[in-house]
């Protein structure tokens, strides 16, 4: 431990976590924000996920993989689970987890509708804090489904903001904050604002429950809760021992069972007298007999009924401890200010060159959102598929349906996830990206997600990544090399040491991914890739998931440039394990092959010739290689013609000298194929700086690639890179095939379409991962070029501008998006005055899926940090 680390506490807890000495990391935010309408909870015959489970089945179904909540916590296995429920007097339900609307009902698919936001949190959970606005209006269930069903994908969507609800302040901020004294003794504070002009009566209600576990009679004994007096509930289980959960105040005890209301549900006898839904038929329904008279059960609500004057605060306190503690509430305070003050060591240390307090602010949102996104994810698909033992069978269709090739995954981890209410499930690609955003902060916990990725529990034994779990089997872009790299350095830097083991591991992994891969996908042997949406969705002309319409293939620029890409990943991966074991130098070999053979293929393909670069337009383009031979190039412009750009290395002279066989076998294939490498950079040329580049682009085609991307008129938004080129606003592409019009649009904003379930849209807006890519590219081809390599930027503007000043120019537009500008207002805010300029939310971040192409409105999943935290790292 540096000297560094010794006046960091939050820095010390994770050394010793990961050392094996404690275990700070057995209690977080492993809650999902919604366990409804996922596919682990689908038993249907048919697959239709969204109506098998609801939001408003939800509050009687015991779930069987995992649990939900609003603000929830709970330790590493989810055995017992925290969050809150709240009732304004008026709604027809508790408010005890998060609502939205289905992929069917959404006008552009699945959507949360409520306003909350995740404000800080420390790597290791010892201090979090979220904010949950909750209206003291009824709650507009039916008007946020009947607007939004009335609504065409050509309007925008009908937000909890749009009802009216919050415009004379009628509501109350509930803080929701965690802070651990010890690994297993939990602080949890929530403090409610009336924000009102009068007092309100409001029914706060803390819930502590057991996850299902026993229901199969596997899994030891039925666990309980019960009133132990002097206002302290007893968690009692075999399988995790005892807990003591301390309540300040004067609330009152609910007790019920977290099992199935069969009777509401499906008309059929329930298994427990008390069920579920239990604490919710008692407080709003008055019904004293669905709770457990004898103060026992696996549910458990702590209920304060307050009354809030106009304009002041409401504090509850509560404490879970795996040990009795005497006097519980003693240093309660001082513990929160202190873990609060050292997770503000921790963070100033991170933001030592960030100086203004508006980007400090939005970096540390953005970093609690990543921490907040944490999720216990249990899924066991053998089971999924066949059932459990002694219960009822699943239907037979699922046997040959969804994932049904899939039934070695198994998991029961705490996952990254995109936005735990829209994506609560991992996406394998959208994780490589999360884990470069947690490696400056948290190295050790990004690399125990990539080693997750390529287990033997998650990867197909044919080498394949889980996608998602809608469809494990579809294919995603290979990033997981890359992302592989971008750990490896940021753990060093962290730590001041790379970690070699975790290399190898990764690397032997990820050898038979990339086997997969070309086994797969180059179905001519070719080197070209076509086939699988590869992640950008409705990007392309055609659906990227189906059959080319007519037959014949489609050569993807994309896709045969992200394998470039990790090929030169897995050529960096292996250069450096070869600096410590002299065998991977011959990896290191396979790979620089492949990376040529790639780039020549994309130059020259089939018996034409015709390449996927387009010289006279300066850009790439995807091939349809049509039945009888012949080929077209789709001159559609977008950020598949971009990608090119993200196969590119750099490494010093140094490293160079140190692989002779490397070095003679790249020289060998200087004179015996010339062909291939004069498509590629010149990388035996280190222009006096002594840094070699092996890339798909050579300075001339980057300077052509470059003056599309940088035209304000194309891809270069005040925001960010769009993904499609504004072109196509006023003169759209169209593409005729057999009699048939395909045509592609600019559109900045949402979906125009159903198409990928209607709720991403990479046809114009800005995505937060493809251009954080891109900078890194330009950052990287700035150490080979340095200075002397200028373009025009903006293109037409006459002032030119080095490749790193270009990268410092997009990092800054995009910023933008989330910090005020002059009028003090964020543009992702969308000209929300109330989100604006109000005290209680001009603050406060969201960090969206995607961003309007035009004005960088934030669009899509609302809290998708998730990939878009990779603002943190710009």
């Amino acid at each position: 431990m540096n000297s560094k680390d010794k006046l960091n506490p939050e820095q010390q807890r994770l050394s010793s976590h990961y050392n094996q000495e404690t275990n700070w990391l057995k209690w977080g935010p492993y809650v999902s924000d919604r366990q409804w309408g996922t596919v682990r909870e689908d038993y249907s015959y048919n697959g239709e996920v969204w109506d098998y489970t609801t939001h408003d089945s939800a509050r009687s179904k015991a779930y069987r993989w995992g649990e939900e909540g609003i603000g929830g916590f709970s330790d590493d296995q989810q055995n017992i689970c925290i969050g809150l429920a709240l009732w304004n007097g008026k709604d027809a339900i508790l408010k005890e987890r998060l609502f939205g609307l289905t992929n069917g009902q959404g006008n552009h698919g699945e959507d949360v509708k409520e306003l909350y936001y995740h404000l800080d949190s420390s790597p290791t959970h010892s201090y979090m804090k979220m904010l949950y606005k909750y209206p003291f209006q009824a709650f507009p269930y039916e008007s946020l489904l009947t607007e939004n069903a009335r609504r065409s994908k050509t309007q925008p969507e009908f937000e909890l903001i749009n009802t009216g609800l919050f415009d004379h302040d009628e509501y109350g901020d509930v803080f929701i904050e965690y802070a651990k004294n010890k690994e297993e003794d939990l602080l949890i504070k929530y403090t409610v604002f009336n924000r009102s002009t009068a007092p309100v009566t409001l029914d706060v209600i803390p819930q502590l429950w057991y996850r299902n576990t026993w229901f199969d009679g596997q899994h030891g004994a039925k666990p309980e809760i019960l009133n132990q007096g002097n206002q302290t509930l007893l968690l009692r289980s075999d399988l995790i021992g005892d807990y003591h959960c301390y309540t300040d105040g004067n609330p009152k005890f609910l007790f019920t069972d977290n099992e199935t209301n069969n009777q509401r549900l499906y008309q059929s006898d329930n298994v427990s007298r008390y069920v579920k839904d239990g604490i919710n038929e008692y407080i709003v329904n008055g019904n004293k007999n669905a709770v457990n008279p004898d103060s026992l059960g696996t549910k458990a609500g702590i209920w304060y009924h307050l009354t809030i004057p106009a304009g002041e605060s409401i504090t509850i306190r509560i404490r879970l401890s795996k040990d009795k503690v005497a006097q519980p509430f003693s240093d309660f305070d001082e513990i929160f200010s202190l873990r609060l003050q050292e997770t503000d060591t921790f963070y100033a240390v991170k933001q030592v060159d960030t100086v203004d307090a508006d980007e400090k602010s939005m970096q540390r949102q953005a970093w609690a959102g990543m921490f907040w996104n944490k999720q216990f994810y249990s899924f066991d698909v053998n089971k999924w598929l066949n059932g459990d033992a002694g219960q009822p069978a699943p239907p037979k269709q699922r046997r040959t349906g969804r994932n049904s090739h899939w039934k070695h995954f198994v998991a029961n981890d705490i996952l990254s996830m995109p936005d735990k209410w829209e994506y609560p499930w991992f996406a394998a690609w959208d994780l490589a990206f999360h884990c470069i955003s947690f490696a400056p902060l948290d190295p050790d916990f990004a690399k125990e997600q990539l080693r997750l990725m390529v287990s033997a529990n998650y990867m197909h034994p044919s080498g394949q990544l889980p996608a998602y779990e809608w469809d494990f089997g579809d294919v995603n872009p290979p990033v997981h090399a890359m992302a592989t790299w971008h750990v490896y350095l940021a753990d060093k830097a962290v730590k001041g040491k790379g970690d070699i083991n975790f290399l190898v591991e990764i690397f032997n992994k990820l050898l038979l991914n990339f086997t997969w891969w070309v086994n797969q996908k180059d179905s001519e042997g070719n080197n070209i890739f076509e086939g699988g949406f590869l992640g950008l969705d409705n990007i392309g002309v055609f659906n990227r998931s189906q059959p080319v319409p007519g037959g014949g293939f489609l050569e993807q620029a994309d896709g045969t440039s992200w394998m470039a890409m990790y090929a030169l990943n897995m050529l960096q991966i292996s250069m450096e394990l070869s600096l410590h074991f002299d065998v991977f130098e011959s990896m290191a070999i396979k790979f620089s092959e492949h990376f040529l053979y790639i780039a020549g293929s994309i130059s020259n393909m089939g018996e034409d010739a015709i390449g996927l670069w387009d010289e006279e337009d300066g850009f790439y383009y995807d091939m349809l290689r049509k039945p009888d031979g012949s080929a077209d190039r789709l001159r559609l412009r977008s950020l598949v013609g971009l990608i090119p750009m993200f196969a590119q290395i750099v490494f010093d002279e140094s490293k160079w000298g140190k692989l002779p066989k490397l070095k003679e076998r790249l020289e060998w294939f200087m004179l015996q194929r010339p062909d291939l490498v004069q498509l590629v950079s010149h990388w035996t040329d280190t222009k006096g700086n002594n840094q070699h580049l092996l890339s798909l682009l050579r300075g001339h085609r980057m300077k052509l690639l470059l003056k599309r991307m940088l035209d304000p008129n194309e891809f270069l938004s005040d925001f960010g890179i769009r993904s499609v080129s504004k072109a196509y606003c006023s003169y759209p592409f169209n593409y005729q095939l057999d009699g048939m019009d395909y045509t592609v649009k600019y559109i900045p904003a949402e979906s125009d379409s159903g198409m990928f379930g209607g709720n991403s849209n990479w046809r114009g807006p800005m995505w937060m991962p493809v251009n954080y890519l891109i900078i890194e590219s330009l950052k990287n081809f700035q150490e080979y070029y340095t200075d002397d390599f200028k373009v025009e930027c903006p293109t037409g503007s006459g002032e030119f501008l080095s490749l790193k000043e270009i990268a410092a120019l997009l990092s800054k537009r995009l910023k933008c998006i989330f910090l005020k500008n002059d009028a003090g207002e964020r543009p992702v805010s969308g000209g929300n005055p109330k989100f604006n300029h109000d005290p209680h939310f001009k603050d406060y971040i969201l960090f969206h899926e995607y961003f309007n192409g035009d004005n960088g409105k934030g669009l899509g999943a609302s809290h998708q940090t998730g990939w878009t935290g990779l603002i943190a790292l710009l």
